[in-house]
């Protein structure tokens, strides 16, 4: 399959992640590449956004490969990602690092660092009572604690202070950085009406908050952060709420964006995941990759990373990736 520039033609049926105010938001170059056959019929598109830093050009995925009119099968989809490759080679890139944890890849390009990954995704297509229902028992159990408690939900663009406050503190207390105020304020208005912040309260204190991208196609639950010792249940009345209300939207499903596969008994990546389950959504199994296309600067990136973090999350979760 052949690769081409093609033109950003986004519409609320895609993932908003996919559209150009996001891609604008998140890089410094972007655009989308399409996949062509050999009849010259536009199979797929995959948007992409090119982050400047330092002498670094590194393309990023936001979405995974899009299908247009009927699905690709996974070696028509490899054939698609092993031509982006070699597209990207031609505009100078010198590396792919790894998506967005929401970008859940069927397959990689020949040569990739891969690693297996997945995300829990809720049909918001159901009933309300069918969504209930898919609820584990315990999270229907909280949910109503925190209702009797006098947890409040409310949503608002006039909450971003307070979100953005709760995430990088939430984030610092696990030693991670977070944007800067002025740095979400932008992302969050270029999304316009395409985003949602909401907020728990509890007698005038906010115990969490999310903010969530959305479209028709679906919600994604991007950023999140609580207090150290919230109310019990206030977060999962805060997610109960959102699939609610987005589900009153019309909008088709609900991403908790990012799920590892396995996680380690006893881990705060397995509590995680738990919670994440427990609101009943299909776990959605795939790969995330990388891939060097400046081997030097490669080796720069990854060394950089390494002694930053302890490497990205492919390094992480790469030595689950078994028979492929």
């Amino acid at each position: 399959m052949n690769v081409k520039q093609v033109k950003i033609n986004w519409h609320p049926g895609l993932s908003i992640y996919a559209s150009e105010p996001f891609l604008k938001a998140v890089g410094d170059d972007y655009g989308w590449i399409g996949g062509v056959d050999d009849s010259g019929k536009l199979r797929c598109i995959l948007p992409y956004t090119v982050i400047r830093k330092a002498i670094f050009r590194m393309v990023r995925f936001r979405v995974e490969t899009i299908p247009l009119e009927e699905e690709l099968d996974i070696e028509e989809e490899k054939s698609f990602l092993n031509s982006a490759i070699e597209y990207f080679r031609t505009i100078e890139a010198d590396m792919i690092i790894p998506a967005t944890t929401n970008t859940i890849f069927r397959t990689f390009p020949d040569g990739a660092d891969a690693a297996p990954y997945g995300t829990y995704i809720i049909d918001l297509t159901q009933t309300e009572e069918i969504l209930w229902s898919n609820l584990h028992s315990k999270h229907r159990n909280v949910i109503r604690k925190a209702t009797k408690s006098e947890v409040e939900i409310q949503s608002g663009i006039e909450y971003l202070r307070t979100a953005y406050e709760l995430i990088r503190d939430t984030l610092k207390r696990s030693k991670l950085g977070f944007m800067s105020y002025m740095a979400l304020k932008r992302f969050v208005l270029g999304l316009d009406n395409n985003v949602k912040i909401f907020v728990a309260n509890h007698q005038g204190v906010t115990q969490g908050c999310a903010i969530v991208p959305f479209s028709s196609y679906g919600a994604y639950y991007l950023y999140g952060g609580s207090v150290p010792r919230p109310i019990t249940g206030s977060n999962n009345l805060l997610q109960w709420e959102a699939i609610r209300q987005f589900r009153e939207l019309g909008v088709c499903r609900y991403d908790f964006v990012g799920a590892r596969i396995s996680p380690e008994k006893g881990s705060k990546q397995e509590g995680l995941t738990m919670f994440k389950q427990r609101f009943g959504g299909e776990l959605v199994q795939g790969y995330l990759w990388k891939y060097s296309l400046n081997w030097l600067k490669f080796a720069v990136y990854s060394m950089a990373v390494r002694l930053q973090r302890g490497g990205d999350i492919v390094d992480y979760e790469r030595h689950k990736l078994k028979g492929v």
